[in-house]
């Protein structure tokens, strides 16, 4: 469902995106090319900072928001995902926060106030709130990083994580035009 925040504000969806008819795209929100956006996920820019405005949820090209994700904003700030991004399943991610390119965010995972550098992972369950974790970063599952996190004792990111991030990403891609050849059909 494709719907207006209470400012007016009407999501801007690239035609080349695939949002499941499942999904929420509320307000002030911009999807980019080749997005897969999946069933049951909500993506909603509505509210306002003190002086009545908000900055966009972007979602960059050819990244996949994926079964059941939330994304949100507390009190107008941006929500930035980078390109070539993953958001698995039952995701949280809550603003402010951005996300670079060719990030994977692993099942259930939740962040929060936060920058997250390109090339990175996160795995599954894990919580990133309040810190900004530099490029080429790798959080393991469960993991809970704060603003006191010692980052030097996580452990650098291995290149079967970024192959897996690229597999997914492709993945995704290929859905994208599956599923929008499939609704052209009805």
């Amino acid at each position: 469902m494709i719907r207006k925040n209470p400012s007016g504000h009407l999501p801007q969806i690239d035609q080349s995106a695939y949002i499941d008819q499942t999904a929420i795209i509320c307000g002030k929100v911009i999807i980019h090319a080749n997005v897969f956006v999946g069933p049951y996920a909500v993506i909603r820019a509505d509210e306002t900072d003190e002086t009545g405005d908000m900055q966009p949820i972007i979602i960059g090209a050819n990244s996949n928001i994926q079964d059941g994700v939330v994304i949100h904003s507390k009190a107008g700030a941006s929500v930035i995902i980078g390109e070539n991004s993953s958001i698995a399943h039952r995701s949280i991610i809550h603003g402010p926060c951005e996300i670079g390119h060719h990030v994977f965010v692993g099942f259930n995972s939740v962040l929060f106030n936060c920058k997250i550098g390109p090339n990175s992972a996160i795995r599954h369950n894990a919580v990133v709130d309040g810190r900004d974790l530099p490029a080429n970063f790798y959080v393991p599952a469960m993991s809970y990083i704060h603003p006191k996190t010692d980052l030097s004792a996580y452990p650098p990111i291995d290149i079967s994580i970024t192959e897996f991030s690229e597999s997914v990403i492709t993945t995704n891609i290929e859905l994208v035009q599956g599923y929008k050849a499939l609704s052209n059909e009805f």
